[in-house]
């Protein structure tokens, strides 16, 4: 087996290719290499997270472990920068187990491929839920949170809802506290462009 690597170093051995394919299938975190983000190859533990079967996986469109159509859509080239400068991309989103469990996972990711960041890239799925159960948001909580996006200050959202602006920090705080982040920027960048089952009703 040539060496990916380096191809410049010796071949990998027959053991020492089964030891790294085992070390890829039982490592303790998810793992998945995607070619234009369909799913090439991937460990158990990605498997287990997202309950599904590695069979039922492989040749798919990632978009089935996301929420909505909508939100693969907008988060296709969050971290470019990053991944075309051949750095680590990581963030937080919400993700989707078979049977439409949303849940929040950490996502870390490394491109083949810099010029072309989504072109083949390695990615890590680690489940957050134990200590950051997934919540969904209240219509209100929605409302408030779109206007954010637009560049509106708690002010201008309590002119636009006509609320106070007291009632507007409130659910600001509650935003922050169900995602887990301490300010706006980090807000926008787990949650992006909202749609379908992150609502509920109030």
């Amino acid at each position: 087996m040539t060496n990916i690597k380096d191809p410049t170093q010796p071949p990998i051995g027959l053991a020492t290719r089964y030891m790294l394919e085992e070390a890829f299938d039982l490592a303790p975190i998810g793992i998945v290499v995607t070619e234009n983000r369909v799913i090439m190859e991937c460990n158990q533990r990605f498997c287990e997270t997202f309950g599904y079967a590695r069979s039922e996986m492989l040749g798919q469109l990632f978009a089935f472990l996301y929420p909505t159509e909508e939100e693969f859509l907008n988060i296709t080239n969050r971290g470019d920068e990053r991944l075309r400068a051949g750095a680590l991309y990581w963030d937080e989103r919400v993700m989707r187990r078979k049977g439409g469990v949303l849940f929040w996972a950490r996502v870390r990711g490394h491109s083949f491929t810099p010029d072309d960041p989504l072109a083949q890239a390695v990615w890590s799925f680690a489940d957050l839920s134990a200590n950051r159960p997934y919540q969904p948001l209240t219509r209100r909580e929605r409302e408030v949170y779109s206007l954010l996006t637009e560049g509106m200050t708690s002010k201008e959202i309590a002119r636009c809802l006509e609320l106070s602006h007291r009632t507007v920090e409130v659910h600001r705080a509650r935003l922050l506290r169900k995602v887990g982040v301490n300010n706006t920027a980090a807000l926008f960048s787990s949650l992006g462009d909202l749609s379908g089952d992150h609502v509920v009703e109030d």
